[in-house]
């Protein structure tokens, strides 16, 4: 018998998601019957299937609660890709505080907490709880970014300060895209906080196909060596000022795995699944 996948996403109605059918004819190729849900659909019986793999449950932000506890629900019944575990951790950027490994220099400010507000040339303000720069905002204005670090606390929101990074104009970000733990492809991104650019939620805007450099793929691999367990992996870095590259954040929730700008990128990814689906380790 085949391996029968789920392909968790959310209700899509303005098709956002451009990646689905991409995977689905991936998964086809390598013996993987592969089945479009809803993670909140109450009909779906998620035992039924072979392995559940979340890819884009993009309003999970508005219920991550809710999210959480349906993820440990169906890893108790089938295989859950990512682990449940992973997502609790890794969809609340706080995260980011526990990592062993060079992040961008960011303040936290939790409800109930204290304010040592840092002095920047420029501020970029945003909730630990968001996606696709969701409640963000960059400004140079100080007390724009104190009213806007006030409302996230006030909210119940932990919220995170941090610089705006010039090297972001002129080299992008840098997202590297893992596999069943391989190097699979990476692409340059244009900054979502830029001056210029319009929609915040838009994932691949200005994003080319790029060729990482040796020290990124190091710092790529050192991060997800402290995740282990993991079917895919995005990797986001930038660099600093003195051209250090450092992580802004490891999606491995639901990442957008930019598989238009890489032709092989849907066959690693079902290649990794397979792989899985047969007994072997993440």
């Amino acid at each position: 018998m085949g391996v029968s996948a789920a392909y968790v996403t959310f209700a899509d109605e303005e098709g956002a998601d451009d990646e689905k059918e991409i995977v689905l004819e991936a998964w086809a190729d390598a013996g993987i019957t592969g089945r479009i849900v809803r993670w909140d659909d109450p009909a779906v019986d998620w035992a039924a299937f072979d392995v559940v793999v979340v890819r884009t449950p993009w309003d999970y932000v508005l219920r991550r609660a809710e999210f959480v506890s349906w993820a440990y629900r169906v890893e108790s019944v089938t295989r859950l890709l990512n682990p449940a575990a992973v997502l609790e951790r890794n969809t609340d950027k706080t995260y980011l505080r526990d990592l062993r490994t060079p992040t961008i220099p960011t303040y936290w400010v939790a409800p109930g907490e204290a304010v040592d507000f840092p002095v920047l040339d420029e501020y970029v303000v945003k909730p630990a709880i968001s996606a696709g720069a969701r409640g963000a905002i960059r400004t140079g204005d100080r007390k724009k970014a104190e009213a806007h670090v006030a409302q996230l606390v006030a909210g119940g929101q932990t919220a995170m300060i941090q610089p705006y990074l010039d090297m972001v104009e002129a080299e992008g970000e840098t997202s590297l895209l893992y596999f069943g733990g391989r190097f699979s492809h990476a692409v340059r991104r244009g900054p979502m906080l830029a001056a210029n650019v319009t929609g915040l939620d838009g994932e691949n805007v200005h994003a080319e196909l790029r060729a990482p450099e040796p020290d990124q793929l190091a710092l790529a691999e050192r991060v997800l060596g402290e995740f282990p367990d993991v079917l895919y992996a995005r990797v986001d870095l930038v660099r600093l000022a003195d051209g250090a590259p450092v992580l802004i954040e490891l999606e491995l929730t639901e990442p957008y795995l930019f598989l238009r700008h890489a032709p092989e990128g849907a066959a690693n990814l079902a290649r990794a699944l397979a792989e899985v689906a047969a007994g072997g380790r993440v």
